[in-house]
């Protein structure tokens, strides 16, 4: 009986250990613990229970790599034309060879309907920046969000990243927003945030990283 009992036990207890484990960022206890890599503009905050960043450029977590999994972040952009970008870096060699998902805040409810799908995007630096997909694969790896956030407040966004294959969630949605392909081979590099250099900052909490092998 002990055996039997014991059996189904241990079984259960392997299935849960070998579970990827969650974790989560404090990005301005990162800061100011020099745990970012980054030469960009980069300020940290606090609102209420709230703890983040604002940034411009790419900012990679120090001593930290991905490869496969789930990042979800809380991003804030502003309602200002041209000049809020941001989102997510990963697969990075450096700040030229990386890819990204990143959105732009000042479309999301934008009254010309060509704007509003252009919400959210993916791209691979260098070869395949936004312009280039957009002439040759026009809306493929550019989508709107609906429901689409407020361009001036907090959303959230789930990023699962597979091999060969990237899904944007936004905020509670359970069909993505963005399924692609991706556009190169790289299976591993550096992780971090990312705004534009040119424009308004990019507001960043709550990071977390699931990967999976």
């Amino acid at each position: 009986m002990k055996t039997l009992i014991l059996i189904p036990f241990l079984f259960a207890f392997n299935v849960r250990a070998q579970q990827p484990a969650v974790q989560s960022f404090d990005l301005k206890n990162l800061y100011e613990n020099h745990k970012l890599i980054s030469g960009r503009v980069l300020k940290p905050f606090v609102e209420g229970d709230r703890h983040g960043v604002s940034c411009k450029g790419i900012v990679w977590l120090k001593d930290m790599t991905f490869s496969t999994g789930v990042i979800e972040i809380d991003l804030r952009g502003k309602d200002v034309f041209q000049e809020s970008f941001l989102g997510i870096a990963f697969h990075g060699v450096d700040t030229i060879t990386y890819d990204a998902v990143y959105f732009r805040p000042f479309n999301f409810l934008a009254k010309d309907p060509e704007r509003r799908v252009h919400a959210v995007q993916y791209v691979s630096s260098p070869d395949n920046h936004w312009d280039k997909l957009r002439k040759d694969f026009p809306g493929v790896y550019e989508k709107g969000i609906t429901p689409a956030p407020a361009p001036d407040k907090w959303f959230h966004a789930r990023i699962e990243i597979g091999k060969t294959d990237v899904k944007v969630f936004v905020n509670q949605a359970t069909a993505p927003s963005l399924v692609v392909n991706r556009l190169n081979n790289r299976l591993n590099g550096l992780v971090g945030i990312w705004s534009t250099n040119q424009g308004v900052d990019g507001d960043f909490s709550n990071l977390s990283i699931k990967e999976t092998k």
